[in-house]
């Protein structure tokens, strides 16, 4: 029941609560962005969805036009090249991740779940076509975000088995504490690398 009705109820009520009260806020981000680095503000990736299914990401923009594009960030050793100086503290603060507030209101996401793999990322999806975990709408955070984010680094079958132990134990109470320890780690910059999994 939960899983199935509530959850996105939950998704669509406050993602859109947010974007209603975090626009102006994101214009101005926009704003700065397109000011800082010719290009656009918006950057939009690839990723697997539910039962991996494609579907295009929305971030604030924080490299350089040049930066080489759908890169596993694991494989990406010199990010930091590219981060532009305001994309450096968007990262910090991971406020280059509100556009997804748009993802999860459409239903291509939701506020907690397996983070969503890069289309080419087929090692990681098949650790979680044999772990249970593909058939979950993909999230903002995560189990294994909350678990490690950026210092699993290479670590698939890790990954794969914390998004699986969500998969399976999917209710409120897990992810208001998911929700809770991202909130914590945001704040205190835990666990964040440049080149991690989700950094691209």
């Amino acid at each position: 029941m939960y899983e199935r009705y509530v959850k996105r109820l939950l998704d669509v009520l406050f993602s859109a609560v947010l974007l209603a009260l975090l626009w102006p806020a994101m214009a101005v981000v926009a704003l700065l962005i397109r000011l800082e680095t010719p290009g656009p503000a918006i950057f939009k990736q690839k990723r697997y969805g539910k039962d991996k299914k494609f579907f295009y990401i929305y971030k604030f923009r924080t490299m350089r036009m040049d930066a080489p594009r759908d890169v596993d960030t694991n494989r990406f050793h010199d990010a930091e090249n590219y981060i532009t100086p305001l994309g450096r503290i968007l990262r910090r603060y991971s406020v280059d991740e509100l556009p997804q507030l748009i993802n999860i209101l459409r239903g291509d996401m939701s506020f907690i779940g397996p983070r969503p793999a890069l289309w080419n990322q087929y090692d990681l999806m098949e650790w979680r076509d044999r772990l249970g975990a593909s058939g979950v709408r993909p999230g903002l955070s995560g189990w294994a975000q909350v678990n490690g984010r950026d210092r699993l680094g290479s670590d698939l079958e890790k990954k794969a088995t914390l998004d699986a132990q969500y998969a399976k134990n999917i209710s409120l109470r897990f992810d208001l504490k998911c929700l809770l320890w991202t909130f914590i780690k945001v704040v205190n910059h835990q666990d964040i690398e440049e080149g991690g999994e989700d950094r691209s």
